[in-house]
């Protein structure tokens, strides 16, 4: 999970390298720089572009084009390339955005404009150099070069994240500790490694690959020529998409791997993928902790990945996997996510969760009418005497809502199915989450996303109905990766509902290390984004094909453990921010964590992974102002680490309890229209009627059975095969709903005859009474038609 900065102020660093550059600046020029200077332009270009553009030059190498510019041939001072292409900043004496087509148009890529000082910077293949002089208004066109930095290629690359020095890193690597990590491998796993196309954000193409990051310095490989840095990482499962349905891969596995080389740069560092599904995830955790040759025997292993049917309530399959590698001496870190929301107010928003389902009896028309979806038992979100059947969120424009519904029943002993709708402010339907949670995913979860596409905000409205089952507890998450939701209808804590935690699935396992993420310009304070715990858990773990058995009692989860920086200097990923590549989100920040754990590793071998979480979370500096539920103990301190490592301190345990009532029950909602379930004023209460009561009311289910059904194999010589199902109910005057496979759900006869296919099929039926009451639980036969001969 990544984050893109917006804004982010560079902090100036002093050092002995403003020497280097000020002796590199006041050197004497070589004679043919001084010639290239004098040479004459052509149109706008620059001396140097227009004899780049010459056919003799630009067929060169970039080495000899290097010296026929006096250019460095690579590193600070070289040419800026991307591809086979050079940055070149165009200057406009006006109207430089509305002349980005025209640029277009002579082959060039825009990689930034600037309006307030009328710059456009394109990246152009030497050849079509002399078409951006003919472009209007152009005044010059100018090469970039390479740019300095204040860090050395040696020991950790061009690009160096300032949580370098945020986390004291570069002091452990210097006497009296002088460890760098060496003998240590760092696993990691994320998207992918080496396979972008494009940058994270898709606005520039991609500026590095990985062989370039090993020339400079900024990864290990045989080209680093950095001592002790050759060994190249070891990639044992890349993630490249084949089909265009599948998600552009961003390399922040890659993105994750300078980091760690940042701080450890002795440190042997191995990738695997996790967008391969959980189980493949939770394998491939298991590989990277493994012996070889099919493992990498990472002793320290860092994600960023998390799915959003991993369970809330329990530990799922890759949860079990960290806590597998962590019992056999691993120490593993998880990002904390990026999903805490504020609203205007200051209430943390990310989710909302109520100790029991509320049924309201009823629900709003639009879902009331849909066939076959028991549209009647709609969840009351109001914790006090009203009822409110929708549950207003603001979306900002242009923005993606994505809604994580899941109820606390074990993985594969799901017994009830819950349903997501989404209204919008008219009460139209604009989403559905239905899936079958009892007869086909035995997972606890519906997951509904919705884009605004407009150009405003926008009030929609959540609908949870219980299609069968019972009334557990229920929580929602709204996953929206940093922004997008401005404000909820229910955005404080009561007695009964719980708003606020974000941190779900394996990022809060008990054997991970979950990291939170301060940024690298100001250690007084989380970010926003950073998701909060802490985790409660009600079931065991899922360890096999069986549900898990209730905990005695709840367990509940301080997470996260730590913080650690992120928004630091790389050469790529994951997006340009005043000329400097930034990667921002807990996904930065949990590399860097593991790699103060490497650093730990070296300066004491036998640590276990209980003493080096044990010495990280007792050394961390408090951050001023944010609380155990944000950054857990505080600020990764690597000195402090490997000092209570080598020197044993009491633990110290991170502090995050379930948040408290923040005000009464009538107090739980927002002021304000939330649309169309805003609730009225209470009426006036009726005169005292004493005539005789109506009889009651029917409102007891039919229950629904089959009278008769086909064999469980249905042999044919064609390609289809005739089923006859009888159905039965124990009240009379009943009609019945069923569902042929996946179809939709609609009105059947008592004896329901049909042709099926070659195949496996399943069909499901549900009885109606006339008072319109619905059987909760659907029957479900499964059978066979099998072609012989």
């Amino acid at each position: 999970m990544v984050l893109m900065p917006l804004g982010i102020p560079p902090r100036l660093r002093r050092g002995p390298y403003a020497i280097v550059l000020l002796s590199l600046i006041c050197a004497p020029a070589p004679a043919t720089a001084w010639a290239a200077a004098s040479r004459p332009s052509e149109g706008d270009l620059s001396p140097r572009l227009a004899e780049l553009a010459k056919p003799s030059v630009r067929s060169a190498s970039p080495a000899r084009q290097a010296k026929e510019l006096s250019l460095a041939a690579e590193g600070p001072g070289s040419l800026l390339r991307t591809g086979n292409r050079v940055l070149v900043e165009v200057r406009f004496d006006r109207g430089a955005a509305a002349a980005v087509e025209d640029l277009r148009a002579t082959g060039a890529k825009i990689v930034n404009v600037s309006p307030r000082y009328q710059t456009i910077t394109v990246a152009a293949r030497p050849a079509a150099l002399p078409a951006l002089s003919g472009v209007p208004r152009v005044a010059g066109a100018t090469e970039v070069l390479t740019p300095f930095t204040a860090e050395s290629t040696c020991p950790s690359g061009v690009a160096v994240s300032e949580g370098d020095a945020q986390l004291r890193a570069d002091e452990v690597r210097e006497p009296p500790f002088s460890v760098n990590g060496s003998g240590v491998t760092v696993g990691i796993l994320s998207d992918s490694f080496d396979t972008a196309t494009k940058s994270a954000n898709g606005l520039q193409p991609i500026a590095t690959k990985a062989e370039n990051d090993v020339e400079s310095g900024d990864l290990p490989g045989e080209t680093n020529t950095c001592p002790g840095q050759t060994a190249p990482v070891d990639v044992l499962e890349d993630y490249e998409p084949t089909d265009p349905d599948e998600p552009e891969p961003g390399d922040e596995g890659r993105g994750m791997a300078q980091i760690v080389h940042d701080l450890a740069p002795g440190a042997g560092l191995a990738f695997a993928t996790a967008f391969t599904g959980e189980t493949a995830f939770a394998g491939n955790i298991e590989k990277l902790a493994g012996p070889g040759p099919e493992g990498a025997e990472a002793s320290v292993i860092a994600d960023d990945v998390s799915y959003p049917a991993e369970p809330f309530f329990q530990e799922g399959p890759v949860g079990v996997a960290v806590s597998k590698v962590a019992g056999e001496g691993v120490t593993y870190f998880s990002a904390a996510g990026n999903n805490n929301l504020f609203d205007a107010a200051g209430n943390e928003i990310g989710s909302w969760e109520a100790q029991q389902y509320r049924d309201s009896g009823s629900c709003p028309p639009a879902v009331a009418s849909l066939a076959g979806f028991h549209g009647t038992h709609c969840l009351d979100f109001d914790p006090g005497s009203q009822t409110d059947k929708t549950y207003g969120i603001k979306v900002a424009p242009g923005a993606t809502l994505t809604v994580d519904l899941q109820w606390n029943e074990p993985w594969l002993g799901v017994a009830s199915d819950f349903d997501a709708f989404l209204l919008n402010s008219t009460g139209g339907l604009i989403g559905v989450a239905a899936g079958d949670n009892v007869e086909i995913s035995q997972k606890p979860v519906e997951v509904l996303p919705w884009p605004n596409k407009s150009g405003s905000q926008q009030t929609v409205q959540l609908v949870v109905n219980r299609f069968a089952g019972g009334t557990p507890r229920l929580k929602l998450a709204l996953l929206e990766n940093g922004a997008g939701v401005t404000g909820v209808e229910y955005p404080r804590s009561t007695g009964t509902d719980v708003v606020g935690p974000t941190i779900f699935g394996h990022d809060g396992a008990a054997g991970a290390i979950s990291v939170g993420a301060v940024p690298f310009y100001n250690s007084t304070e989380a970010e926003e984004y950073s998701s909060r715990g802490p985790v409660t858990h009600y079931f065991g773990p899922v360890s096999g094909t069986t549900p898990a058995e209730a905990l005695p009692s709840a367990e509940v989860g301080s997470k996260p453990d730590i913080a650690a920086t992120d928004c630091g200097r790389t050469t790529f990923f994951a997006s340009l921010s005043a000329g400097v590549w930034r990667f921002c989100g807990t996904s930065a920040a949990a590399p860097h964590a593991a790699a103060v754990a490497a650093l730990m590793s070296e300066a004491k071998p036998t640590a276990d992974p209980s003493e080096i979480k044990g010495a990280l979370l007792a050394s961390a500096v408090p951050v001023e102002k944010s609380d155990g539920c944000a950054v857990g103990t505080g600020l990764v301190n690597a000195v402090g680490a490997v000092e209570d490592l080598l020197t044993p301190v009491p633990p110290v345990e991170p502090s995050c309890p379930v948040p408290t009532p923040e005000g009464s029950v009538e107090e739980a909602r927002a002021p304000g229209n939330w649309g169309i379930e805003a609730l009225p004023p209470s009426p006036p209460q009726p005169p005292i009627d004493n005539t005789p009561p109506e009889p009651p009311v029917d409102s007891t289910p039919p229950g629904t059975s089959f009278g008769k059904r086909p064999p469980k194999v249905i042999r044919t010589t064609l390609g289809n095969a005739t089923a006859v199902f009888v159905f039965r109910s124990d009240e009379a005057g009943v009609t019945f709903l069923c569902r042929v496979d996946r179809g939709p759900w609609r009105t059947c006869p008592a004896r329901f005859v049909r042709r099926y296919r070659v195949g496996r099929h399943v069909v499901r039926v549900v009885a109606r009474d006339a008072a319109g009451n619905s059987d909760l639980t659907a029957v479900v036969y499964g059978f066979r038609v099998k072609r012989v001969g």
